[in-house]
């Protein structure tokens, strides 16, 4: 269906010309009531990428501890090093054997991240990595979010590139995209005060693709950031795209209330949803992917987003810690056949994928 909203026509026009949107854009396109007609714009520019295809993985997540030094407003999952009530931190062979024991058949990815913690020495981290490499081999290592790699330089006194490289050494396959939160400085501040700020996430990122790591991007919304601090988190990964090209796919996380520090302000609805995901898919017109994370966003609307820009859903995660704590209830494993039938409910085609997206079969 053709937009209905003005504005939105004449982005669609200015599309067509081949020309980029920009800040102005990024909010007219919030702005609009039009949902289906943003929606349509959006799944046009999805579909003029990737067909009809959905992409989805066999993987595991391991959240190696929950123990960290930082107090983000938003999160459930932490705990501080002296709250020892419902804290964790594995051993190494506690993780090898969740990641042997538990891991799908098929499995192309494991997908680890953990708190800020105080004690674990680098070669905990190292010894992970190498562990699980020796034990599986075909398994790609997507681990260590930037804010993880930021605490680890400081900890443990060494540059951020010396950190990767030897990170890089032991196993690490690519970074995942968590902990950017929101980069605009006011409203980070606000909510992850003590965590790396939004200029020295991108920093990380742009060593990481310098050395040849792919990495993906995020933005956590529906907390206290307004649409242009999306609008301009969006740019600034764009911008960095631009110049290294070393993002694969951005995820929209939308903020759960529960359980956090923040429990007064609602969740972000619906429409506010599809509205991310289908802004992004239009301003973002340099990252090839965008995930609707059926984790985050439950089953049903990560599958109506498949039409509204996103063409991934993730993979079978098998064990997710971090949103459930923050009251999500959605299941924490879905199976291949599962994952199939519902995109196949949306009229899309599955396709398996691997970490960097090369197509399985």
């Amino acid at each position: 269906m053709q937009p209905l909203d003005p504005a939105l026509a004449a982005i669609g026009r200015r599309l067509d010309a081949g020309e980029r949107l920009g800040l102005e854009d990024g909010l007219a396109l919030f702005a609009t009531h039009d949902l289906l007609g943003l929606g349509w714009l959006a799944n046009r520019q999805r579909e003029r990428r990737h067909g009809n295809k959905t992409f989805f993985n066999i993987n595991r997540h391991i959240n190696y501890s929950n123990i960290c030094v930082t107090r983000c407003k938003f999160c459930a999952f932490a705990r501080r090093p002296t709250e020892t009530e419902g804290q964790w931190a594995y051993t190494l062979e506690q993780i090898f054997e969740k990641a042997e024991h538990d891991l799908p058949a098929g499995a192309t990815e494991l997908h680890i991240v953990g708190g800020l913690h105080p004690k674990l020495p680098f070669v905990y981290y190292l010894d992970m990595l190498a562990g699980l490499k020796q034990r599986l081999p075909h398994v790609h290592l997507k681990a260590f979010t930037a804010v993880e790699i930021a605490h680890f330089s400081r900890l443990f006194k060494l540059p951020v590139r010396e950190v990767l490289e030897r990170l890089i050494e032991a196993g690490l396959g690519s970074l995942p995209g968590g902990g950017a939160e929101v980069l605009t400085s006011a409203s980070r501040k606000l909510i992850a005060n003590g965590k790396v700020d939004g200029e020295g996430w991108l920093e990380i990122h742009r060593t990481a693709h310098g050395l040849g790591l792919r990495s993906n991007c995020t933005l956590l919304y529906g907390h206290i950031e307004s649409e242009r601090d999306r609008v301009e988190h969006m740019l600034a990964l764009r911008a960095l795209q631009d110049e290294t090209g070393g993002f694969q796919c951005f995820i929209p996380l939308a903020f759960h209330p529960q359980h956090s520090h923040m429990p007064e302000l609602p969740a972000p609805s619906g429409a506010t949803d599809l509205k991310t995901i289908a802004v992004a898919r239009l301003l973002l017109d340099n990252i090839d992917h965008i995930k609707a994370y059926w984790i985050m966003l439950g089953i049903k609307t990560a599958q109506v987003a498949q039409h509204f820009g996103a063409n991934d859903m993730d993979g079978t995660v098998v064990e997710e810690t971090i949103y459930h704590m923050a009251g999500a209830q959605t299941p924490q494993v879905l199976s291949v056949r599962e994952l199939e039938r519902l995109i196949h409910e949306t009229g899309r085609v599955p396709v398996q994928r691997n970490s960097l997206y090369r197509e399985i079969g």
